[in-house]
């Protein structure tokens, strides 16, 4: 048999070799989309999980291997591995069983398959090609999308009327159309916010939580999601124009791209379109979250200027756009207060505001400073009249996270002092900063010895904790849009 499958190889003709290319490259693709599938099926139907890489790798060595000996390409069949199944085989043997009987009638005499009637191949091909036209015309009918059984329809009749390799490409243009159509439907957009209602882990004042809650829709931002082409680009520059035309006053437009997977050429074009709205409308455009492979997208289409703004990340960029606002709307000598003013507006009281003074002790810290560490006992709260500090918790591995900051006129550590519980965060100055420190013992003697104070405090202490938990409900709010 070897000198027979030599000639016969040398005796093919190699030139029409590029004609058959679109044909291989066809069957190369129904193969492998029908392996997916089928093995997909038969885990449906089996509740088992499959290896899709393995299957992979063994269905290309065995066609290479049926190649050489002269067969024809194979896939995994889902009927005939059910029906397998059905009878009662649930493991290899029963493929190793079909193997052996296959190679036994083509040792002893292949000539024996001549006694099988014909009628009997017919049938079964018609059975099989009746069972293949029924799944696929009529049963998906129930199970696809219309747009999708379309689109099957439409192939068949390609298929049948051009052949098999033109269907096949038209097939594969068909599914892109389908594709980008119905993903362009999806939007774009994860969730939107503005600053009033989601702001940077940056605690600050009264005053100035005052002004970003009048003028924080002056900051408006989008979480962007999946990839960005031209349908779904277009869609978000329409959103774009027309929120611009309800929020006149903007002055910022964040673009987070935290969960985008990539963008194309025709959607960068789309956003040199929202470029020229925001800039008419008198807002800055601020990319976030920019991965290096979205960077070189935009700077290849010259999107990226001066009056682009580009932040590492949502908190840096939210942080910057609020100190913006407030320092475009704070009121002149409004940033110079002192200890006794502060107190005396969070206290509704100038003479509590003395008090409360008297038995507090001034600190000032360098950047970089210690003022309490993880897991101590709590033993003090802290005013913060000037500068800023950071709240750091320990992670595995050995590392840390800033999970919030704190700003002038803002106060730490009064949880701990009230519960006398150790301290869940350390507390590190990031600036310069002076606070005014109230210890365990002052806090015992002003509730022994001032009632009034007391009460005052601890009304300050709970307005400042309410605030704080209706902000994270207000973005709880905001992701779960």
């Amino acid at each position: 048999m070897l000198p027979w499958k030599l000639g016969a190889l040398h005796s093919f003709s190699w030139a029409v070799l590029p004609s058959l290319a679109g044909d291989l490259l066809a069957v190369m693709f129904v193969t492998i989309i029908t392996l997916v599938l089928n093995t997909t099926g038969i885990e449906i139907a089996t509740q088992t999980e499959a290896n899709i890489e393995r299957d992979l790798k063994v269905l290309g060595l065995a066609n290479i291997a049926t190649a050489a000996l002269g067969g024809y390409v194979s896939c995994t069949s889902l009927s005939r591995s059910m029906l397998v199944r059905m009878a009662g085989a649930t493991s290899q043997i029963s493929g190793l069983t079909v193997a052996a009987i296959s190679a036994a009638v083509l040792i002893v005499d292949p000539a024996f398959l001549g006694y099988v009637p014909k009628y009997v191949l017919g049938g079964l091909l018609f059975f099989l090609g009746a069972g293949l036209v029924y799944q696929w015309m009529i049963q998906s009918s129930r199970q696809l999308l219309r747009i999708e059984y379309l689109s099957l329809i439409a192939i068949a009749l390609l298929i049948i009327n051009w052949g098999f390799v033109a269907g096949v490409l038209i097939g594969v243009v068909i599914g892109c159309a389908t594709f980008a159509l119905s993903a362009s439907r999806v939007s774009v957009i994860k969730f939107s916010f503005d600053g009033s209602e989601y702001r940077s882990s940056l605690d600050r004042g009264a005053h100035e939580q005052s002004l970003l809650a009048n003028h924080g829709r002056e900051i408006q931002g989008m979480a962007l999601q999946s990839y960005l082409f031209f349908g779904s680009a277009n869609r978000l520059y329409q959103h774009v124009k027309a929120l611009l035309a309800q929020q006149p006053n903007c002055r910022f437009l964040i673009f987070d791209f935290r969960r985008a997977t990539g963008i194309d050429s025709s959607a960068t074009q789309s956003f040199t379109q929202i470029k020229q709205v925001a800039t008419e409308a008198g807002a800055r455009i601020v990319l976030v979250n920019l991965t290096p492979e979205l960077e070189r997208s935009f700077r290849a289409a010259r999107f990226i200027s001066d009056d682009i703004a580009i932040a590492p990340d949502l908190d840096r960029a939210l942080e910057s756009c609020e100190h913006a606002i407030i320092e475009a709307h704070r009121a002149e000598g409004s940033e110079t207060r002192s200890l006794h003013a502060w107190l005396s507006e969070a206290l509704g009281d100038p003479q509590l505001a003395n008090r409360l003074a008297e038995y507090c002790r001034r600190l000032e810290v360098r950047a970089g400073d210690i003022i309490a560490r993880q897991g101590d006992a709590a033993a003090a709260m802290h005013f913060i009249l000037e500068g800023r500090v950071g709240i750091i918790v320990d992670v595995p591995e050995g590392r840390t996270m800033r999970v919030r900051s704190l700003g002038r006129h803002t106060t730490v550590g009064e949880m701990g002092l009230i519960t006398r519980s150790p301290r869940s965060a350390t507390i590190q100055a990031e600036a310069a900063s002076v606070l005014y420190e109230l210890d365990w013992g002052a806090f015992d003697r002003i509730k022994r010895e001032h009632p009034a104070l007391s009460q005052a405090l601890l009304a300050y202490v709970v307005r400042v904790m309410a605030e704080r938990l209706s902000f994270a409900n207000r973005a709880i709010g905001v992701l779960q849009r």
